[in-house]
């Protein structure tokens, strides 16, 4: 099966790498299970029950897209309603699992530097070589024409670090790197062997592609002017002041608190068995470090879109999108919508549009998706349980479930 989306967390590109070596079969999604259960979650009344009949349908969807050998978990936050449901073969995913959510955490990085923001301690006009000097430059790069809103709108045509050659292939040896701790200095390092896509120019209309570099240099920003470390800031400026208890920023430690679904790929591991990659502290950067559940993340975009992490106009200036010029293999993945500052905006069938940002890992996929007035969302969890899903057709059938899930519709 070939993985036909660029990736947008460097475990995921190495994924694909590694994937185009071997010959994967998919098959047809078998019977999916879906149930709704815990504190506070009824399907009661008409509406509850139509939202969860329409959810069970879409998360069915999901998993038939995903090629069958995935795990679906998904949950929709309405007001003071929860409506969730599962799918997938054999032992379910647990209801409260605990998942890597790979780059939905740029829009935890993103507050964190609004918040330095208004705070004074920067500025989104600043350049990254006021922050960090001598730290992009050599083979065109140039940290002075580079700005920190540039790097939140993916607008600094810097090279992503996932696409070099040395570190796609980190799968052909999991074991080997699964414990790497490398700082994202070193990866931003790694970028810089590389000649940039292009250069902002002041005064030229942006031009975009998406690049997880550009949310290294973000987090080493943030350490420098909010003098703690980036993991620390999340913690204390988005998790704790939102009570999201099941939600943490990964450092070195390669386990999985709580609650999981293990995560498996199709490559052989050293027993002959599918590879199992739910343990590793590769992703533990300010690009895609956040573990977190679908409740928690649900909590999070409403909290954001009503106004309790950033400040009116700080929140305005996040949701402005520039148009997605220069990747065209992003546009695939995301045929509609700009990309604001860690935030993607796409249209809804009933008017409006939505805001989320999607995660990519180690085969754990998170798609989200939040109302303009926040009163609705909804987190889709999917874990390869033995496959890798095609991109393009999971981004069909989640963007259904969203857009179902914030219209109230049924399919």
């Amino acid at each position: 099966m070939r993985v036909h989306a660029r990736t947008t967390s460097w475990g995921t590109a190495a994924v694909t790498a590694a994937v185009l070596t071997v010959l994967v079969g998919t098959q047809h999604a078998g019977a999916a299970a879906a149930k709704t259960g815990g504190p506070g979650e009824r399907a009661t009344g008409k509406r509850s029950a139509a939202s969860l009949s329409a959810l069970r349908h879409d998360v069915a969807a999901v998993r038939k897209a995903g090629g069958g050998k995935v795990k679906v978990l998904a949950e929709v936050q309405d007001g003071r309603t929860a409506v969730r449901a599962r799918a997938g073969s054999g032992r379910p995913a647990p209801w409260n699992a605990r998942f890597r959510a790979a780059s939905t955490t740029k829009t935890f990085t993103a507050v964190v530097l609004l918040q330095l923001a208004d705070e004074g301690k920067l500025s989104l006009d600043d350049t990254v070589e006021k922050w960090l000097p001598g730290v992009v430059k050599g083979n065109g790069n140039d940290g002075s024409r580079i700005t920190v809103r540039d790097l939140l709108r993916q607008t600094s045509g810097l090279y992503d670090y996932v696409d070099d050659p040395e570190l796609t292939g980190v799968l052909e040896d999991f074991d080997k790197y699964r414990y790497d701790t490398a700082p994202a200095a070193s990866y931003v390092a790694v970028a810089m062997r590389h000649k940039p896509l292009f250069t902002p120019r002041p005064g030229n209309p942006p031009r975009w592609a998406y690049s997880n570099t550009n949310y290294l240099l973000a987090g080493m920003i943030a350490e420098k002017a909010g003098k703690l470390p980036w993991r620390e800031q999340v913690e204390h400026r988005v998790i704790a002041p939102l009570g999201l208890r099941a939600t943490h920023a990964a450092g070195a430690n390669p386990f999985m608190p709580g609650p999981h679904a293990r995560v498996t790929l199709p490559l052989p591991g050293k027993d002959g068995k599918p590879l199992d990659v739910t343990e590793h502290s590769l992703q533990h950067t300010a690009d895609s470090a956040v573990i977190s559940t679908t409740r928690d993340l649900d909590t999070f975009y409403r909290a954001l879109m009503t106004g309790k992490l950033l400040s009116k106009d700080r929140l305005a200036e996040m949701k402005q999108t520039v148009e997605r010029t220069d990747d065209p293999e992003d546009v695939a993945a995301w045929p509609k919508g700009g990309y604001g500052l860690g935030l993607r905006e796409n249209p809804l069938s009933c008017g409006g549009s939505y805001r989320h940002h999607e995660g990519d890992g180690f085969g754990s996929y998170t798609r989200t998706g939040v109302t303009e007035d926040g009163r609705r969302a909804v987190t889709v969890s999917i874990t390869s349980d033995g496959g890798i899903p095609d991109q393009i057709r999971l981004n069909s059938a989640t963007r259904k479930l969203v857009d179902h899930a914030l219209c109230g519709t049924d399919g």
